[in-house]
């Protein structure tokens, strides 16, 4: 079985596979201050719960964007499974040929996103993942990467609001039913979610109209993204796990 691991600013993702099947998935907060003991107890323990013997585990593959847990992390895998994880790195092989001036600034979860949607749903693609930021990205028909767009995230531009003054409560991101509204906390709210799907129209017909790739289909991802996908046809289609099975694709071409 397949052990995939994505590291986002804000939850790791853990995804366990059997061939291409996805059987269960769990998310914990993304903290720096954990040891490899802390790890390594605790996916153990998810397993045993499931019903699943920590010996079938024969791979771990690890995106990260944050590299201060790197070394807990891994060192949990290679201790609690023995099995040294595959980490998503530059050069890895992906299927996808990073057209950008450095492509070692991609992300490694912008690049497992890509891997999926390119291979799961075909190109030209726009990949949008809805994280702690909110990413654009645009593959083409061959499978190059080639431009991406990079925007606060929901939650991050939420929380701004409600810091940054001195009056306004924190509330809960939902949608409204209409934008016209008279009180405090629906007036922030139909702000916040009105104003992210303009935004995400908007960045979407701008890309499609700056590649003259007007045929192009896009993929959304990540937590807050079917809030979002169900409010605009600009959103094709929103596969939740889309991340997991990115990891798992190139796990797979590593073969």
């Amino acid at each position: 079985m397949l052990f995939a691991v994505d590291v986002g600013n804000t939850n790791i993702t853990v995804g366990l596979f059997d061939g291409s099947k996805l059987l269960k998935q769990f998310r914990i907060i993304t903290k720096t201050n954990r040891t490899s003991d802390e790890y390594g107890v605790f996916f153990r323990e998810w397993l045993q719960i499931n019903g699943i013997e920590n010996g079938l585990i024969t791979d771990v593959i690890i995106s990260s964007v944050v590299p201060n847990i790197m070394h807990s992390l891994t060192s949990s895998i290679i201790k609690y499974f023995e099995v040294t994880p595959l980490i998503v790195a530059p050069g890895i092989k992906s299927g996808i040929r990073i057209a950008i001036p450095n492509p070692k600034e991609l992300g490694a979860d912008r690049l497992v996103d890509a891997v999926a949607a390119y291979e799961m749903y075909g190109g030209p693609v726009i990949v949008v993942d809805f994280g702690t930021a909110t990413t654009h990205d645009l593959v083409l028909e061959d499978g190059t990467f080639t431009a991406g767009v990079t925007s606060p995230g929901i939650r991050l531009a939420a929380n701004a609001l409600w810091t940054g003054t001195a009056k306004l409560p924190e509330v809960e991101i939902k949608k409204v039913e209409k934008i016209l509204v008279n009180d405090t906390v629906s007036s922030m709210q139909a702000g916040i979610y009105y104003g992210y799907v303009g935004q995400t129209e908007y960045i979407i017909n701008k890309m499609k109209k700056e590649s003259g790739l007007s045929d192009i289909k896009v993929v959304a991802t990540g937590g807050l993204g079917k809030l979002i996908s169900e409010a605009t046809d600009s959103i094709d289609v929103y596969d939740p796990e889309l991340t997991l099975h990115g990891l798992r694709i190139i796990h797979d071409k590593q073969k």
